[in-house]
């Protein structure tokens, strides 16, 4: 709808331009946009007022040669010249009923446009640490990343889904302790469990498991495990509980060997990423590609980056660490990229991963990070910039936390400690359909507050349930048609669409005309929770009509028109619904 409006303006501009009416060389970006009141039209423009200067022209004597060089247009009813120069446009009652044989025609592609012109676009989203079960906070991030994910396909983007697999580094390596301290516990050995190590149940069932592959591979004695260790901070004063982990980690990779260390590592790293991956397939998120960060380092990438940083002048060293001049790009700091010890620091490994993104040849990348990151984005657009490559080419959405409440109460969690609302426990409690759509409620930097009791209630006040009735609803009606004897197939149009007159009927075919425009703006703006509120409205307006009109009349030509009505609402939100991951039910 908002195309007719905007073709029109451009052909008529080029048409003034060409006779000398408008200067030839105007650079100019139209802006339509849809009226709030009807009194002043369904779309106004204020490229009048956008053009005056470069034009040598008052803008509202400007918009009367626009509008009196304005084609002809059965698509269009009226133009109107508002205010200083605003250019307000009717479109015509045919063309808004066009667009419900429209929609029946086009079934799932309504909605769906090519702006995004087949550009390949990397999102990469949750990329939790593989330490333990995805929690609510994950889930948050995978329903926004997997919508807008599908919303950019649904703009003909081409779109790689990618997660970041962080199965190297310090918190990999405390994993792999607490799994094989619980596993001499199994033993019968004595052993003190660290304070910062993982304690969630689910290292207890790891360790079961590791005990029943291996029996007792990897069974020493808790003083060959504990002795001389530095003191853990939380049981003994002056104690360093860093120190202890780091110290035990060692003594760990000692007596177990190598070999001894990786297969105690890889058991519950390949453990808890099948979790994941279950869970997220589960909750309807995938991806083309797993990229794993171990293999950042066995291909070189790791060590490549560092080189260009250093040959390029942007390291330094200092007591005995290589350090990253990122303050030379804004950053508050600089940045450790090697320790002392010779280690390399996270950050350097995500250094690599962000070159090897734009050396794979994406036109976008889009990474989906938790709001606690917010401080890392600088430093990443940093490096990207020291490398040699394009920041801007790098979108960071930051993803605000999930507070759970039930009845009215906060949970609290802890990943740490194992207290913590896993994303399976969710998704069992509230279903995966009110999980996916209250979690792209809201804006991502926006806190969210879910409220479990409202999402398992059936009420109107649940958003979900209530645009999911929206659908059963308009199923059941088409039910009741066949049980009283009438026939209409789907997307057969029988009846005179003119005959939708009524107020909330001309309501509902504009809100329907909006949907392909929202979609657009949603994609582009990566924000699913416009299509959650759009279809809030769309629900809201066939409810209002339900309540207000017979569908099934005996009036054949009426009926068929109204039948059609719905059935286009139907599918809008059925089209809707998907994009954001959640079914579109036939019956509730």
């Amino acid at each position: 709808m908002k195309q007719i409006v905007e073709k029109l303006l451009v052909l008529t501009i080029r048409h003034l331009q060409q006779a000398g009416t408008l200067p030839g060389d105007l650079d100019y970006e139209l802006r339509i946009e849809r009226s709030r009141d009807k009194q002043h039209g369904h779309f106004a423009s204020n490229v009048a007022l956008s053009l005056d200067k470069a034009c040598r022209c008052k803008p509202r004597g400007l918009a009367e040669k626009i509008v009196g060089a304005l084609p002809a247009s059965r698509d269009i009813k009226k133009v109107e010249i508002a205010g200083p120069g605003f250019i307000n446009f009717f479109i015509s009652d045919q063309t808004f009923l066009q667009i419900i044989p429209d929609i029946l025609e086009s079934g799932e592609a309504y909605g769906r446009n090519t702006i995004g012109n087949g550009h390949v676009v990397k999102v990469e989203f949750v990329s939790a640490n593989p330490t333990g079960p995805l929690h609510v906070g994950h889930g948050r991030g995978a329903a926004y990343g997997a919508a807008v994910a599908d919303l950019l396909v649904a703009a003909g983007f081409k779109v790689h889904r990618e997660y970041y697999v962080n199965d190297a580094g310090r918190q990999m390596d405390i994993l792999a302790v607490s799994l094989w301290l619980r596993y001499l516990e199994l033993c019968g050995e004595a052993v003190t469990f660290p304070s910062n190590g993982y304690r969630g149940n689910y290292v207890v069932d790891m360790a079961h498991s590791l005990r029943k592959q291996y029996e007792e591979k990897f069974l020493r004695s808790a003083p060959e495990v504990m002795n001389n260790l530095p003191v853990d901070a939380t049981y003994e004063n002056n104690g360093d509980k860093e120190a202890h982990i780091d110290a035990l980690i060692e003594r760990t990779k000692h007596l177990l060997g190598h070999a001894g260390y990786r297969m105690v590592f890889e058991h519950g790293l390949n453990h808890i990423l099948e979790d994941i991956r279950n869970d997220l397939q589960e909750f309807g998120v995938v991806y083309e590609e797993w990229y794993s960060e171990h293999s950042l380092h066995t291909s070189g990438a790791v060590d490549k980056a560092i080189e260009r940083l250093r040959s390029s002048g942007h390291l330094y060293e200092k007591d005995g660490a290589w350090w990253f001049r990122s303050t030379d790009y804004g950053d508050e700091k600089d940045r450790v990229v090697i320790r002392e010890n010779g280690q390399y620091t996270y950050f350097t490994s995500d250094i690599a991963y962000h070159m090897n993104k734009l050396e794979r040849g994406f036109d976008r990348v889009i990474d989906i990070w938790g709001a606690d990151h917010h401080g890392y984005v600088p430093r990443i657009k940093a490096a990207l910039g020291a490398l040699g490559d394009n920041p801007s080419n790098l979108d960071v959405l930051l993803v605000q936390f999930a507070i759970l409440y039930r009845g009215g109460k906060k949970i609290q969690m802890s990943t740490r400690s194992g207290e913590f609302v896993t994303l399976r426990e969710l998704r069992q409690e509230v279903g995966n359909d009110a999980a996916r759509f209250f979690y792209v409620l809201r804006k991502c930097e926006q806190h969210m507050d879910f409220d479990l009791d409202l999402a398992k209630s059936q009420s109107n006040e649940n958003p979900v349930y209530y645009v999911q009735y929206a659908h059963a609803r308009i199923c059941s009606v088409m039910r009741q048609l066949q049980e009283k004897g009438f026939t209409m197939h789907d997307g057969n149009i029988d009846g005179n669409l003119t005959l939708l007159s009524e107020e909330h009927e001309q309501a509902i075919i504009v809100t329907l005309s909006r949907y392909p425009e929202t979609v657009e703006a949603a994609a582009l703006a990566h924000e699913p929770h416009q299509i959650a509120y759009y279809l809030r409205e769309l629900a809201t307006d066939f409810h209002t009509y339900y309540n207000a009109h017979q569908f099934i009349v005996d009036d054949e030509q009426l009926r068929n028109a109204r039948l059609s009505l719905i059935l286009a609402v139907r599918q809008v939100v059925k089209n809707g619904l998907g994009l954001l991951g959640v079914s579109a039910p036939d019956s509730m």
